[in-house]
C-alpha cells in the first residue's frame, strides 16, 4: 500500500455523518443477525422435532437449502458487523476514508453509500 496521508480526509461534519450512518447500519445489522439466528434457531428445532431424515423426506431437501441460506445471510451480516467495527477503528484513528490498496481519499460520496469501504471506486473495480 502507498502511504499517501494530506491533509484531514473528512471535516468535522462529514465524520459526524460518517459515524451516523455507521451506527445506523450497526444497529440494522444487529438486528439482521438477531433475526435470522431467530430463523436458524426455529430451523433446527423444527428439523429436532421431525423424526424424518432430510435424503428419504420431500420436505428435507427444502430444509437443508433453507438452513444453509439461512446461516450464509447470517454469516454475511457477523462480518458485515466485524466491517463495521474496523471502519469505527478507523474513523477513530484517522484513517477512515484512505483507500487500504492505493492510500488515496475514498470519495465522500462513495463513503456515505458504502460506509465500510475501505477502498477507493477504482481499486474497488480493479479487484473484479
Amino acid at each position: 500500500m502507498t502511504e499517501h496521508h494530506p491533509e484531514a480526509v473528512l471535516s468535522p461534519s462529514e465524520q459526524a455523518a460518517i459515524r451516523e450512518l455507521l451506527d445506523a447500519d450497526r444497529q440494522k445489522t444487529t438486528a439482521r443477525v438477531a433475526i435470522l439466528s431467530r430463523d436458524w434457531d426455529a430451523i433446527v428445532e423444527s428439523s429436532a422435532m421431525s423424526a424424518s431424515d432430510d435424503e428419504h423426506d420431500p420436505e428435507g431437501t427444502s430444509t437443508a437449502f433453507e438452513r444453509a441460506h439461512v446461516q450464509e445471510l447470517r454469516d454475511q451480516a457477523l462480518t458485515h458487523l466485524a466491517d463495521l467495527d474496523l471502519a469505527f477503528d478507523r474513523l477513530d484513528d484517522g484513517t477512515y476514508g484512505i483507500c487500504a490498496i492505493c492510500g488515496k481519499h475514498i470519495a465522500i460520496e462513495r463513503l456515505m453509500v458504502r460506509p465500510a469501504t475501505t477502498t477507493c471506486v477504482h481499486c474497488a473495480s480493479r479487484r473484479r
